[in-house]
């Protein structure tokens, strides 16, 4: 039996009842670190998982390893790493974010359910490379600070989904000064002036 997640993404049973598992420890660790704004913890669902599980719909061809970067409470990590363990896919991830605490978090849930997760607890930019096929960023930067810091961890041939807000538009012309890139703006599925920004073939200008 398949339960709808979103239009386009059907998920088992087990893997719904972990999604509302996360979704319930990410309030409870609220209360502990700031792990996410307490404005949307009552539409944690919507404004967090739901906002995180569309960036699977984007993964094209089959990867082996995701990276997320500045990671945090796990948007969208710990929720895409759940929708691969769901789909049985042979995808590791790695998280890197800088906060201790988060990393205990990020750490904890990774062993409560049982994902390919390895956590560094390390700035972004003294990490060692990961080489990863799909980089994915949350609220973490502009874009052009973005792509130096995604750089150092994605392959060259590698997709970089990130999450951007209503002004997504200047942070392209802006990082258009040092960068050259391919791109796609796709329509948040959880807000109307979001996007997801696909983004491919990065050089520098």
């Amino acid at each position: 039996m398949t339960l709808t997640l979103l239009p386009d993404l059907s998920v088992s049973r087990e893997t719904m009842d972990s999604l509302h598992s996360f979704s319930d420890e990410l309030i409870k660790w609220t209360k502990r670190i700031n792990l996410i704004a307490p404005s949307t913890a009552d539409d944690v669902w919507n404004r967090h998982i739901i906002d995180s599980a569309q960036i699977w719909l984007l993964k094209g061809q089959p990867s082996t390893h995701w990276c997320d970067i500045g990671s945090g409470g796990g948007l969208p990590g710990l929720v895409l790493a759940l929708l691969s363990k769901g789909e049985g896919a042979p995808t590791e991830f790695t998280f890197i974010e800088s906060d201790k605490r988060k990393c205990a978090f990020l750490t904890t849930m990774s062993a409560k359910f049982d994902l390919k997760v390895k956590v560094l607890p390390q700035r972004i930019e003294q990490a060692d490379p990961a080489n990863s096929d799909v980089l994915t960023a949350r609220a973490l930067a502009p874009l052009s600070k973005l792509l130096e810091l995604a750089m150092r961890h994605v392959r060259p041939d590698g997709v970089l989904l990130l999450q951007k807000g209503a002004l997504f538009e200047n942070e392209i012309d802006a990082a258009r000064d040092s960068w050259h890139f391919k791109h796609e703006a796709i329509p948040s599925q959880t807000h109307p002036d979001a996007v997801v920004l696909k983004i491919e073939e990065v050089v520098r200008a």
